[in-house]
């Protein structure tokens, strides 16, 4: 019988920036502004849900304020207990990230993976922290400590791989050796920098190791940071790295799309990279 998902991507642009309002204030919009589209996946039967990096904030890495530590919250905490109504409301996974506090001056890019029942399985923290040309992030986020985990999910076994993670194909490999199905990899990207990577590096990632991928960006422009354009352009791609469905550039957007788990082992029977892996020959990868 078919393994069928049915699965969402929410791109959404900044309602409130800083000087419109408090933080707090900021970070209410944002949510607030993401209830209509999460009530929609639930209308349209979406089993799993991802929103995009730091979903309830402005992307603030391009300047180096301490004030934004601030929007930093315990994982679980208020926001994923929300999170955690509107899952069972709907019974759906929801994938949610958020700038997480673990104790005072010890914060993560973190995304919380919650089941369609409400329960709360664990979290990722982004491995691979940047800190280059307006992305600032290092003075904002700690490198993760949790390795690639894998959450069986009630639909599937998922992973996720945030933003700049993207660019490192080692723990992409190593999501795909934990078992995941689909890896989502929320973003914040803008044009010019690394948009040529955007739709090379994930199907890359999906191809090299027979998973499902979803892949979010914001769109939109930030101020006061200016640092340009997030491009949208959310996406999923298959175990063959072809892309099937491919949100706007510009809009707020609830993408859908529904796929077959069943295709990553008819993929895999074909190209065994699993098989022929030489996990002995690859030790330079870790001497260094």
């Amino acid at each position: 019988m078919p393994r069928k998902v049915k699965s969402g991507l929410i791109q959404m642009s900044l309602p409130m920036t800083e000087g419109e309002g408090t933080i707090q204030e900021i970070m209410d919009a944002m949510y607030d502004k993401h209830m209509p589209y999460i009530e929609e996946a639930g209308r349209q039967g979406v089993q799993i849900l991802c929103l995009q990096e730091i979903f309830n904030t402005p992307y603030f890495c391009p300047g180096q304020d301490k004030k934004w530590y601030a929007s930093a919250e315990s994982v679980p905490g208020p926001t994923t207990e929300k999170m955690q109504v509107l899952a069972k409301k709907h019974n759906m996974v929801i994938i949610v990230p958020i700038y997480e506090k673990e104790s005072p001056g010890v914060l993560y890019n973190t995304a919380a993976v919650i089941d369609a029942d409400g329960t709360y399985l664990g979290k990722y923290r982004k491995n691979h922290i940047p800190h280059t040309t307006g992305f600032w992030e290092k003075f904002f986020f700690k490198p993760g400590n949790m390795g690639y985990p894998v959450f069986q999910t009630k639909y599937a076994k998922v992973g996720v791989y945030i933003c700049y993670d993207r660019h490192f194909p080692d723990g992409a490999r190593a999501l795909g050796l934990n078992g995941a199905e689909i890896v989502y990899n929320p973003s914040a990207t803008v044009a010019g920098l690394s948009e040529y990577l955007w739709k090379l590096e994930q199907p890359a990632h999906a191809a090299a190791n027979g998973y499902f991928m979803g892949c979010i960006n914001r769109v939109g422009e930030e101020k006061p940071w200016n640092l340009g354009k997030f491009y949208g352009q959310s996406y999923f791609v298959d175990p063959r790295g072809q892309i099937f469905a491919e949100a706007s550039r510009d809009d707020d957007e609830l993408l859908v799309a529904e796929f077959d788990l069943d295709l990553i082992e008819e993929v895999r029977s074909t190209w065994q990279f699993y098989r022929d892996r030489r996990p002995e020959t690859y030790g330079r990868l870790t001497d260094l």
